[in-house]
């Protein structure tokens, strides 16, 4: 049987990416269906590095406590030599600081932070889809329609967009031709989540380092498993039972006493680096693994895959919100940059090794990348000297106006855009648009420096505001001469004018759309007119917010069948309630004339 159901995005794989992209969207109040074609969920430790600024990422999501609780700090490594073991830091430890409150890599098998993602899903009120496999699709201008087989039948769904979170055998990216040029690494190897006996989980033990008969065995703190890794050859045929993995163990440590005991998940696999041709064909979209495959070196799959759809989550949404569809190219132009550049990075690891430890810096934090060259980012005020536009924006502690501390962090959580005024005058201040939060920081604003570290942290001065994507990325930074370019500018991301964003009334029976107000004539349109300068941009505004009242009538006309459809059904159940209830009286009534009794009525 065919099934017929419409949403706005279909999320095709429930990975790390797909589960960020749909939490991202829960928030925003986006309609999608995430669905996977596995049973159930990954079970596996595969991508177990969270680096520092994807713990950034989880804490805006409302998640980073649970993923700290579900995992640990990475362990010395313990390196078996001819001479005896040696311990030596795995990372550089680093104490967190005002700017970046997480230094610390945290080793979370990825099972784990699947879970904890799925979890902060449910809590929105959504689920994945298991058992359901994307089987085609087709799109024209206005959306995608997609096959998809279900455990009850297949079923077909009307979407705008579809996005493919599918992994690096991604269904969705061959469907649409797109290659994935790269090149095979030349390793092959065993990874595998394994109970063990003969080694302490205070330690990622290492027999081999630097040839071809190295082996590790890297506790999973929470868990009483350990990580087996090693590389083997590409002419055999892997056994990853317990007593596979046992013997290869012995080979390459020369040792008896460690005995896998079972193994919980494992996979032989060929390292590879590969990047899409392209993240987008017109209402299709790829992120994660599907756009690009890493070696597991640094730990950067993941969480490039994470900041994929942390990218591609605000502005899916602005665009079904009215912003205009170019929006869409920017996630192509900042993240493809991103996943080259990250991709050289582990392969030069996976070369490091080869050959000696794998000793990590900075340099996997991935807290210094950033948009510099994105058509987002404006150009900076000639007289700012501070981060420039394009950086990442730092946290700091700061202390509200009514004396209680909090932090920049907590100020830009949520699904929206901050506007930081700088010691300004808040008269000064744009008008509110909604999905814009405005601060002023000094004085008589509404957040205080009390500590200097905003200062420091941003290199402001006085009279400066700097505009912060929902992401967590500077866009914009100018004085007070500047602002109207940043209103100009969130006119073209879809934040608007509360005037302008304001939901359609309900509609009122017959004469409902003969009054409605004449948005080419309010007094914000009037102002514009004047200002020619800013013409173009207030055609767009009233475009965008036009389609803006659209969607949100059909959300509510839907909302509306559906509770008409709830209604029916419970008119039924009352219907037959009341029949029960009149058969039980009469029943009643014969008994009683039958004992010569009262009825009761």
């Amino acid at each position: 049987m065919t099934h017929t159901a419409d949403t706005e995005v279909i999320i095709c794989g429930t990975g790390a990416a797909g589960l960020t992209l749909a939490i991202d969207l829960a928030r925003r109040e986006i309609e999608f269906l995430l669905i996977d074609k596995a049973p159930h969920p990954f079970t596996g430790s595969r991508g177990k590095g969270i680096q520092p600024r994807s713990q950034e990422v989880f804490e805006d999501l409302g998640v980073i406590d649970r993923i700290v609780a579900s995992g640990g700090e990475y362990p010395v490594e313990r390196v078996y030599t001819a001479d005896g073991p040696v311990d030596r830091a795995a990372v550089v430890l680093a104490e967190p600081t005002p700017d970046e409150p997480y230094q610390i890599p945290l080793l979370v098998p990825q099972f784990r932070t699947e879970s904890r993602l799925r979890e902060r899903l449910a809590e929105l009120g959504h689920t994945p889809s298991y058992g359901c496999e994307l089987v085609g699709f087709e799109q024209d201008p206005d959306g995608v329609t997609a096959r998809i087989a279900a455990p009850d039948g297949e079923r077909t769904v009307r979407a705008a967009y579809l996005v493919g979170a599918d992994g690096g055998s991604s269904f969705v990216r061959k469907s649409l031709g797109i290659g994935f040029p790269g090149k095979t690494l030349g390793v092959r190897a065993i990874v595998a989540d394994v109970l063990v006996d003969g080694v302490p989980a205070d330690a990622w033990h290492r027999w081999g380092q630097g040839g071809s008969s190295q082996v590790s065995l890297c506790p999973l703190p929470g868990t009483g498993l350990f990580q087996f890794q090693a590389p083997i050859p590409f002419d055999i045929e892997a056994d990853l039972s317990a007593q596979g993995l046992t013997a290869l163990l012995r080979e390459r440590t020369g040792r008896d006493d460690i005995v896998i005991r079972s193994v919980s998940w494992a996979s032989a696999f060929s390292m590879n680096a590969r990047l899409a041709e392209t993240y987008r064909r017109d209402r299709v979209l790829l992120t994660g693994d599907a756009a690009h495959c890493h070696p597991p070196t640094g730990g950067q799959g993941l969480n490039t895959s994470v900041q994929d759809a942390y990218n591609l989550g605000w502005k899916l949404a602005a665009v079904l919100d009215g912003a205009p569809e170019s929006l869409l190219e920017t996630y192509e132009q900042e993240r493809r940059p991103v996943a080259e550049a990250v991709l050289g990075l582990s392969e030069k690891l996976l070369e490091a090794a080869r050959t000696r430890h794998t000793h990590r810096g900075r340099e996997v934090s991935q807290l210094d990348l950033g948009y510099p060259d994105s058509p987002l980012t404006l150009p900076d005020d000639p007289e700012y000297t501070g981060l420039p536009a394009g950086d990442r924006a730092p946290d700091a502690p700061v202390t509200g106006a009514g004396g209680l501390p909090t932090r920049l962090f907590s100020l830009f959580q949520g699904p929206h855009w901050t506007l930081l005024g700088y010691g300004v005058d808040s008269a000064a201040a744009p008008e509110p648009r909604g999905g814009l939060h405005m601060h002023t920081i000094g004085v008589r604003g509404d957040i205080r420096d009390s500590g200097g570290h905003v200062r420091s942290a941003y290199g402001l001065a006085p009279g400066q505001w700097v505009l912060v994507r929902p992401d967590g990325y500077i866009a914009a930074v100018t004085g007070a001469t500047g602002l109207d370019a940043i209103t100009a500018y969130l006119d073209t991301v879809g934040v608007l004018p509360a005037e302008a964003a304001r939901p359609l009334p309900q509609p009122r029976p017959a004469e409902s759309g003969t009054d409605m107000p004449d948005q080419g004539t309010s007094p914000h349109a009037a102002r514009t007119r004047w200002e020619d300068h800013r013409v173009r941009a207030s055609a767009e505004r009233r475009r965008s917010g036009a389609q803006r009242e659209l969607r949100e009538l059909r959300r509510r006309i839907q909302r509306d069948l559906r509770a008409a459809r709830r209604e029916r059904e419970t008119a039924a159940v009352v219907a037959r309630s009341r029949l029960a209830e009149l058969g039980v009286r009469g029943l009643t009534g014969l008994v009683a004339d039958l004992h010569g009794g009262p009825t009761g009525k």
